[in-house]
C-alpha cells in the first residue's frame, strides 16, 4: 500500500481546490486551521467565509487513527470491529451566496483497518453531488457528463453504478425526496488492485473543479431578490437535516471523537425552516421538486 502517496495527493488536492475556489470568488480568502486529535492524528481545515461568490466554503483534510473502528465504519463489515484503523480524506462543502448557484459537496477518502498477524484491510470511498435551489438542465447535464468522463476509463459500468448509489445515498427518507440532483458515490472500494482504486479516487477528486466551476461562472451574476434568498435558506434546511441525521462522514467524525468544528463545517452559515411550506403551483420553486429532484438519466436528451 502507498498510504503516504495517498496522503500527499489529498493535501495537494485540498490546496488545488482552495486555490481554484478563491480565484473564482475573487474577494474571499481561505483561513487555515491546523489541528491535532488527542487520540491520534489531526488535520488541516480551510474555510472561506463571506466571500463575493461563496457565502461559506469549507475544504477539510484529516488523517486520524485509533485502536477500534467506530460503529459507523464497521456497521457494514462487522468482522472488522475491534481493529485499529487509520482514515484520511478530503471533504468539502460549498455554500454559494447567489441562490441560482447550487451548493456542492465532494469527498475522497482511504480507510485502513489493521490487526497484528493479518494483512491490512483497505478501501477507498468518495464522490460528489450537486444541490440546486433553482434547477437548470444545462448545469445538471454538465455535472453528470463530467462525472461520466471521470469514470469512463475504469469501465462502462462504473458511472451507472455509482450514479445510482449516489441517488440512493443522498436521499432524505423522512422527506421522501433526494437532497439534490446526484452525481457519484462509492464506498468500500477494493475491487481492483490498490493502484487502480487509488487512480479512480484521483480521477474523481481531480474532476471536481471541472464539474463545478463552469456552473458557478454561468450563474453567479444572475439577478435575484428576497423571494429567491428566502427559498434558498429554506432549502438549506434539507442539507442540514441530511448531514446531521444520515451522513456517514459526520457520524464517523463524531463517533471517533474528531474535531467538531471541522466535522460541522459542512453546515451553512444561515438557514431557516418553515412549517408545512408549499410552493406556488407552476412556480420555479415548485419545479425544483417536481422536475429536478427526481431520479433521472441526465445524459439523455430532455
Amino acid at each position: 500500500m502507498q498510504v503516504e502517496a495517498v496522503k500527499t495527493y489529498l493535501l495537494d488536492l485540498q490546496s488545488a481546490i482552495c486555490e481554484g475556489l478563491a480565484a473564482e470568488d475573487g474577494a474571499g480568502e481561505f483561513i487555515v486551521d491546523e489541528w491535532r486529535r488527542e487520540a491520534g492524528g489531526g488535520g488541516r481545515s480551510r474555510v472561506l467565509a463571506e466571500g463575493a461568490v461563496f457565502e461559506k466554503a469549507g475544504v477539510n483534510f484529516s488523517h486520524v487513527m485509533g485502536e477500534g473502528l467506530p460503529a459507523s465504519a464497521s456497521a457494514a463489515r462487522p468482522e472488522l470491529a475491534g481493529r485499529s484503523y487509520q482514515a484520511m480524506g478530503v471533504s468539502l462543502v460549498i455554500h454559494p451566496r447567489n441562490p441560482y448557484v447550487p451548493t456542492s459537496h465532494a469527498n475522497v477518502r482511504l480507510f485502513v483497518a489493521e490487526k497484528p498477524g493479518e494483512e491490512p484491510v483497505w478501501w477507498f470511498g468518495g464522490g460528489y453531488d450537486l444541490t440546486p435551489y433553482y434547477g437548470n438542465r444545462e448545469d445538471c447535464e454538465h455535472w453528470h457528463r463530467t462525472a461520466f468522463d471521470a469514470c469512463a476509463p475504469f469501465g462502462d459500468e462504473v458511472y451507472p453504478r455509482y450514479k445510482a448509489w449516489c441517488d440512493d445515498y443522498f436521499y432524505l427518507k423522512h422527506r421522501r425526496e433526494p437532497r439534490g440532483v446526484g452525481g457519484l458515490f462509492f464506498d468500500d472500494l477494493n475491487t481492483w488492485d490498490f493502484d487502480t482504486c487509488f487512480a479512480f479516487m484521483r480521477a474523481v477528486g481531480d474532476s471536481y473543479l471541472e464539474a463545478y466551476l463552469p456552473i458557478v461562472r454561468r450563474r453567479r451574476d444572475t439577478p435575484y431578490g428576497e423571494r429567491e434568498r428566502q427559498f434558498q435558506l429554506y432549502r438549506r434546511g434539507r442539507y442540514v437535516e441530511f448531514n446531521l441525521v444520515f451522513d456517514r462522514g459526520t457520524l464517523f467524525g463524531l463517533q471517533s471523537d474528531g474535531r467538531t468544528e471541522a466535522i460541522l463545517m459542512s453546515l451553512p452559515p444561515l438557514v431557516r425552516w418553515e412549517y408545512d411550506y408549499r410552493p406556488e403551483p407552476d412556480s420555479p420553486e415548485a419545479e425544483l421538486t417536481e422536475y429536478y429532484l427526481q431520479s433521472r438519466d441526465w445524459l439523455q436528451p430532455a
